[in-house]
């Protein structure tokens, strides 16, 4: 009997999957394991420069006498970043005592009355002030879709706080500001006031629309009303 005289029972043919040359194996691995390896290096690089330029700004100002380079023949990494830290401790257990918080408010004062420095200083604590109240309502907590810079499209904030003072008395009591970030670096971006009900308020914490915004918009977080229903689960209706 020959193959074509034999019946056919239904049973799909095993199609073997095709044979994968060395080389191309070598290099879908070496793709794989340099994917692998980016987020460790580059996060390895950044601390490293983040270090070295501690060490630059601050070993200086160190004494020679506690510098190790005065006793072995080659500095110590990371020493900068070490006495930076144990200063700001310092620092900090100093200014909250009764002395300390009063050199603070005469340094405050002084720096308030100097022409254009008080512009930058004013600005600047204003903003270190906030961050720095963990009871404060006023900081990015919750993110937000908002249509801009037109009808239809949308970007991603995060609320900064109810419109409060002039704002809220001239344009009503049911607006919020929305601070949008610029895409990749969220350092710069702009400040929306909408009405609550033109925004869409997202499930994400501020940490994932983070990633988001620096990841221009690679890096999605999962959302569990977006994933297929598990077996035996009801499929919501449409």
């Amino acid at each position: 009997m020959t193959q074509k005289d034999r019946p056919d029972f239904g049973i799909a043919e095993v199609v073997p999957p095709p044979k994968q040359s060395v080389m191309a194996w070598l290099r879908s691995r070496f793709v794989a394991g340099m994917f692998l390896a980016l987020p460790v290096v580059v996060t390895f690089l950044l601390l490293r420069w983040l270090i070295d330029e501690i060490d630059k700004r601050v070993v200086p100002l160190l004494p020679p006498a506690l510098r190790p380079e005065t006793y072995i023949d080659y500095a110590v990494p990371g020493l900068g970043l070490i006495v930076l830290v144990i200063f700001l401790t310092l620092l900090g257990a100093v200014t909250t005592n009764f002395l300390g918080r009063y050199f603070v408010a005469l340094s405050d004062r002084i720096l308030l009355r100097v022409p254009f420095v008080r512009s930058i200083y004013s600005i600047l604590k204003q903003v270190v002030d906030v961050f720095a109240n963990n009871d404060s309502r006023d900081q990015f907590k919750e993110v937000v879709m908002v249509q801009y810079p037109m009808a239809g499209s949308w970007a991603i904030g995060f609320v900064s706080g109810s419109a409060k003072g002039e704002m809220r008395a001239r344009i009503g009591d049911d607006i919020i500001g929305v601070f949008v970030p610029t895409t990749p670096n969220p350092t710069s971006g702009f400040l929306l006031y909408c009405k609550e009900s033109d925004v869409i308020r997202m499930d994400m914490t501020v940490e994932e629309g983070a990633k988001v915004i620096f990841s221009a918009g690679l890096v999605i977080p999962d959302w569990p009303a977006a994933l297929p229903p598990s077996k035996g689960e009801p499929v919501a209706a449409k």
